[in-house]
């Protein structure tokens, strides 16, 4: 298909995934995400990649480098530049938070879909797992 056309908000909050890829293009990225009550993604870092984020149920706690935090609300956005650490936290215990992110350029294998976070830290395991060996025969 070429690009994206859809009802984003109605995806997001119909998504019960912890991510799902809906759409890879050659310098954008569209993931929707949904993690359970006080879930988090985990502390990353992508070093050439720009993040956008949308809330559209709950609200996410950003933390930035290990110290800055934020609180953004369902409506509202954030935007990660390349080379920030970033965590983001359900800050609800009891309800979901869905949300959309945008990656600039795409950062998932097209057609990702992790259904649950252990799934997500297993894949990206091997993912950095065939990096570093392909770096260590062509590095």
């Amino acid at each position: 298909m070429t690009g994206y056309f859809g009802p984003i908000e109605k995806q997001t909050t119909k998504n019960k995934f912890f991510r799902e890829v809906l759409y890879t293009g050659k310098y954008a990225q569209l993931v929707v995400m949904c993690l359970q009550p006080g879930e988090e993604i985990g502390n990353e870092v992508h070093a050439k990649v720009d993040q956008f984020f949308r809330i559209e149920k709950g609200k996410a706690k950003f933390i930035l480098n290990g110290k800055e935090e934020h609180l953004v609300k369902a409506d509202e956005a954030a935007i990660i530049p390349a080379g920030t650490y970033h965590n983001i936290v359900n800050a609800s215990k009891k309800e979901v938070l869905q949300l959309y992110t945008l990656y600039s350029p795409p950062n998932h294998p097209d057609g990702t879909v992790h259904r649950n976070k252990a799934e997500a830290d297993e894949a990206e395991k091997h993912e950095h797992e065939q990096k570093s060996g392909w770096a260590k025969i062509f590095g």
